[in-house]
């Protein structure tokens, strides 16, 4: 059996992550959870989000589905991509051995990092993959400002 020194800081540190997680749990949105996934058994909507000098750019895999079965919506900062993934019908549940992949309806909504303009996005559907191009908001772009140097009298 190994000795090990005790350090209270180290406790102490442990139980402060234990706390923000709780309080972020309880009062933050989870980006890892799906609203209805327990309803569904619909697992998260994986995403990926960046931001270009003009655009924020949101990739998103939906596996199975058609464009038609995907609903969109940008409202202010909010981004919500929904939608249903539906159920074979050919095959009955009790001549299933195993059953893994997941069906129902599905949302995911996200907070923009930054203002768009709503009426110009831009998506593409591609083998599975959801890649939605946000134009900023003309306010929030970043302006270069030049400096001038001040005469002296």
């Amino acid at each position: 059996m190994a000795i090990r020194r005790w350090d209270p800081m180290s406790e102490m540190m442990s139980l402060r992550h234990v706390m923000d997680r709780l309080f972020e749990d309880a009062w933050v949105p989870s980006w890892g959870t799906v609203r209805g996934a327990v309803e569904s058994g619909f697992g998260t909507l994986p995403v990926d989000i960046y931001e270009t000098e003009d655009a924020v750019v949101v990739t998103a895999s939906l596996p199975g589905l058609k464009p038609e079965d995907i609903d969109i919506t940008v409202q202010g900062d909010m981004l919500r991509i929904q939608g249903e993934i539906k159920h074979d019908q050919e095959v009955k549940d009790d001549q299933f051995h195993r059953r893994e992949r997941r069906f129902g309806h599905f949302q995911r909504e996200l907070a923009l990092p930054t203002s768009v303009r709503a009426d110009g996005v831009e998506a593409q559907f591609e083998h599975g993959v959801l890649t939605l191009h946000l134009p900023k908001a003309e306010e929030a772009k970043a302006r270069r400002i030049p400096s001038r140097a001040r005469a002296h009298l």
